[in-house]
């Protein structure tokens, strides 16, 4: 019965269907750059420096970005080791067998929609700042969920909807726009950046750990730095895209690990700064909104600062939630073709050459996610998926290490298994330090997985067949 509930597709051959290896280290490190600045730096920064950490949601960056560099190497070694499959869930299943690839599957479809869902939210609040700072206002009741006293975030919705057409018709993506995208989001930040460094008051980071290292309310409700990385972490989110072009890059050992380190690093950097000068020139108590980096450019008074940031970022998280959701069909079309999902699922639109069913039918359940659910809800759960997601690849790689020695690794993890082992490690920590009720939430999704699979999918399984 296990044997049955854990067969394994073969491993591609490092001869046959390979693409064309033309990434460079600085290709591979700006599509980290990209994937990783969104919604993270532009809002979870305020929320989280107002709810959980202060002024210390810089040692919450700093603890989350450790987190993720040992992940992000394990990540690297499948990826270049299983045949530079697209997503955790492909080369799971060749590696680890199909029980084990069901639950990432799973998994990936709970952190893509959650987080599209959570990145149309964070646009919804600078595009709302938008409009107010050229004299147009939409009513509160449409641009808030209903937990927070509104009826629905409108233009949290009608963005998805829109993407949702984009992809229909069919989008295609290079390094060069990406790389335009990238330094949009850069000057966006070089700008806040250049306003906010002279006019730092050094008083309002004292204290500098109001809520501590960790605690856990009364309420249940956890707070501290702690608490404040495990929502963080929703930052660094998309530095597995740069793991996902192993077979595209020019040289694999070298450069997937400069393509993941460097990145990290530079957005950790670019995090600490951010964050330090928000704390710095807007106390952390005024910056639970949807648009922190605009809010505190528009008390300090550039209002044209702030249309302006929020212009770019409204730019560069269009292109996150495009990547997201064009992720998120991908996989779903992926686990429909292996027999684990519908058939129906499985079919690609004529003249698009798009899986039209999927993109309407995600498009459709994201965009009533965005509108009723609010971004701090939406963020724990994307990130109890992704760390689950990510000490499951940990484990991975040890794993593999003791069962096939001799399979060929392009790149391999450094200090194995230690680094592996630490990755497991502050990944599960981080997962702990969430609340009891996204635990709860995170639970049942993956036992209505199980219930899914016991009575679907191991039925329909085309490789059972």
């Amino acid at each position: 019965m296990m044997k049955q509930l854990f067969r394994t597709k073969p491993v591609e051959s490092e001869t046959e269907n390979t693409l064309h290896r033309c990434l460079s280290k600085w290709d591979l490190t700006f599509l980290g750059i990209g994937a990783i600045i969104g919604t993270g730096i532009f809002v979870l920064t305020g929320i989280a420096a107002a709810t959980q950490s202060g002024p210390a949601v810089i040692l919450s960056f700093v603890v989350a970005g450790f987190a993720c560099v040992f992940a992000a190497l394990s990540y690297a070694e499948l990826a270049a080791s299983v045949g530079g499959c697209g997503s955790a869930y492909g080369y799971s299943y060749a590696a680890f067998g199909e029980l084990v690839a069901w639950i990432i599957g799973w998994d990936l479809l709970l952190e893509y929609a959650i987080s599209v869902a959570a990145v149309a939210n964070g646009w919804a609040g600078y595009f709302n700042n938008a409009l107010t700072a050229i004299g147009l206002t939409f009513p509160d009741v449409l641009t808030k969920a209903p937990k927070l006293g509104g009826i629905i975030n409108l233009p949290a919705t009608v963005i998805i909807l829109l993407l949702m057409g984009f992809l229909i018709v069919g989008v295609k993506h290079s390094a060069k726009l990406n790389n335009i995208m990238v330094a949009v989001k850069l000057v966006t930040i070089a700008v806040f950046i250049g306003l906010a460094v002279f006019n730092v008051n050094p008083d309002l980071w004292h204290p500098f750990l109001p809520f501590g290292w960790f605690e856990t309310l009364p309420d249940g409700k956890t707070i501290g730095v702690f608490a404040g990385a495990s929502i963080v972490f929703f930052a660094y989110v998309g530095f597995d895209a740069v793991s996902t072009a192993a077979e595209e890059a020019k040289n694999p050992q070298k450069d997937l690990p400069f393509g993941i380190v460097a990145s990290l690093i530079f957005c950790t950097m670019i995090y600490i700064l951010v964050s330090g000068l928000l704390t710095g020139v807007v106390h952390y108590s005024e910056l639970n909104v949807s648009s922190p980096v605009a809010h505190a450019l528009k008390l300090l008074g550039f209002t044209w600062a702030s249309a302006l940031v929020s212009t770019g970022v409204i730019a560069g998280l269009t292109t996150v939630m495009l990547v997201l959701y064009y992720g998120l069909t991908r996989v779903i079309f992926a686990m429909a073709r292996d027999g684990l999902l519908p058939e129906f699922f499985n079919s690609v639109h004529e003249k698009t050459q798009t899986p039209v069913r999927v993109i309407v039918i995600c498009g459709v359940i994201m965009s009533i996610i965005a509108g009723l659910i609010p971004l701090g809800d939406l963020a724990e759960l994307v990130n109890i998926g992704t760390l689950a997601a990510f000490v499951l690849v940990c484990f991975g790689v040890i794993v593999l290490r003791f069962t096939q020695p001799d399979l060929p690794r392009p790149f391999r993890s450094p200090y194995s298994p230690l680094f592996p082992a630490l990755g497991m490690i502050s990944c599960g920590a981080l997962m702990a330090f969430l609340p009891a009720q996204t635990w709860w939430r995170f639970l049942i999704w993956l036992m209505i997985g199980i219930i899914v699979y016991l009575v679907y999918s191991k039925q329909h399984s085309k490789l059972n067949k």
